[in-house]
């Protein structure tokens, strides 16, 4: 049977198919024994596409060729060659190319397309995702990012401080009112619910939590002239998301949150395109570990809660750190900075926010890594001081600023009374603590 090089071809091309055409690249890692990489790498392409496990009567050769995927590159971790003689199964890395038009700028179908059926077939994990420009400029992204925070707080350089109420649920609106104007008289930025605080509750209701937090917010203004923002989660079924954000910013508040790992990315995007939405969302990381914490399956997670987050529109997210309570490998924390925020034509850099045990003794650890461009997230550092919540946001900022002076934390804490005491609180021995937490 003659078979021509536009049959044999059909489904492989070189990646600057991307780049010429409407097709986008994902890139995978699978560990797996098999005869044939290509064939595996040619039913991967297949099952996301227009194939199945038998070949059926309507798949026709110009279906295939405008709705098919294309395998791009195939590489094999380590390249063996005659010398090879491990019993275990190489590493391949995948990539595919796959038609825009299968899926066009919906990211839930994109997830489905992309990674969709094969995600519970075995070793296999998705690793990144490859856009044209032409197709990055169909999304807004964030609608504020780190310049349109900064300029809604008028703070244009300092790394910002986030609180949230402390403890997680429980209080009522007039309890967690005045915490948060403790919170934001001694200098802290941004103030958020907790994840598991519910959008609205019998007994701490969204129109009150709002109304009186954005009453503080206002009185502290007056007071100092420091700006603040009250990100209120709106997290809740698909059809009452806009109606909360909605009465959330009727009622006064100037930022929401979404816990965009269990609503989805789709419901991130609707709010942050949403023209009557005209302020920032925190993307919250709750429930990310489920699709990113294996080596072998689900995601990578500087494309999850990086990429894929700041293109479905999150102004900034609370993520993990290597120096917290859960901490994040150093690589993972630092690959995903980058995603957050190194350049993407059209679409804003997104703001870290380093939360999960975060303390004055880490802030040097952080703003070392990856600079000042970041937000710390400090619950329990802030309303677990000594001397109570405005004490322990100054002494948050005491240590902000020692990191960005450059001067050792333990010598600033000589002439700053609250950043001492938060040390003391912390372990006594400060040197010693700062030292382990290195």
């Amino acid at each position: 049977m003659i078979k021509r090089l536009d049959e044999v071809n059909a489904n492989y091309a070189f990646p600057e198919v991307a780049y010429s055409d409407d097709y986008i690249i994902a890139t995978y890692q699978a560990k797996v024994k098999t005869s044939s990489i290509e064939k595996l790498a040619l039913a991967i392409a297949d099952e996301q596409t227009t194939g199945t496990w038998i070949k059926v009567g309507s798949e026709t050769s110009d279906k295939k060729k405008k709705f098919g995927a294309k395998v791009v590159a195939i590489y094999e971790v380590p390249d063996t060659g005659a010398d090879y003689l491990s019993d275990e199964p190489p590493l391949y890395i995948i990539q595919i190319a796959y038609p825009i038009t299968n899926f066009g700028t919906s990211i839930p179908m994109l997830l489905s397309t992309v990674f969709g059926n094969i995600s519970a077939s075995g070793m296999i994990k998705f690793l990144d995702c490859a856009f044209p420009k032409k197709y990055i400029e169909q999304f807004q992204g964030p609608k504020f990012g780190v310049h349109g925070l900064r300029e809604l707080l008028g703070v244009p350089d300092r790394p910002l401080l986030n609180a949230m109420i402390k403890p997680n649920i429980g209080w009522t609106p007039d309890e967690g009112a005045q915490l948060f104007y403790d919170a934001v008289k001694g200098g802290v930025d941004i103030i958020k619910d907790d994840e598991l605080m519910p959008a609205d509750e019998a007994h701490c209701p969204l129109e009150q939590r709002v109304k009186k937090f954005m009453a503080m917010q206002k009185k502290v203004l007056g007071e100092t002239g420091h700006r603040s923002l009250y990100a209120v989660n709106i997290t809740d079924d698909i059809d009452k998301l806009k109606d909360n954000a909605y009465r959330a910013i009727e009622y006064g508040t100037n930022c929401i949150m979404l816990n965009a790992y269990t609503a989805g990315f789709g419901a991130m995007r609707m709010l942050a395109e949403d023209p009557n939405i005209n302020v920032p969302i925190l993307c919250h990381i709750d429930f990310a570990g489920v699709f990113c914490n294996s080596t072998y399956t689900g995601i990578n997670a500087p494309l999850f809660i990086g990429k894929l987050a700041r293109l479905a529109g999150g102004d900034f997210e609370i993520n993990g750190h290597p120096w917290g309570k859960f901490p994040v490998a150093h690589k993972l924390f630092y690959r995903s900075f980058k995603h957050f925020t190194q350049p993407w034509w059209n679409i804003k850099p997104m703001m870290y926010a380093c939360s999960g045990g975060t303390t004055q003794l880490v802030v040097r650890n952080i703003v070392d890594a990856v600079g000042t461009d970041v937000i710390l997230a400090a619950g329990g550092a802030v309303h677990g001081h000594p001397q109570g919540s405005e004490a322990g946001a100054r002494s948050m900022r005491q240590a902000i600023d020692a990191a960005v002076e450059g001067v050792d934390l333990v010598e600033y804490a000589k002439t700053h009374k609250e950043l001492a005491a938060m040390i003391e609180r912390l372990g006594g021995d400060a040197k010693k603590n700062f030292d382990l937490m290195n």
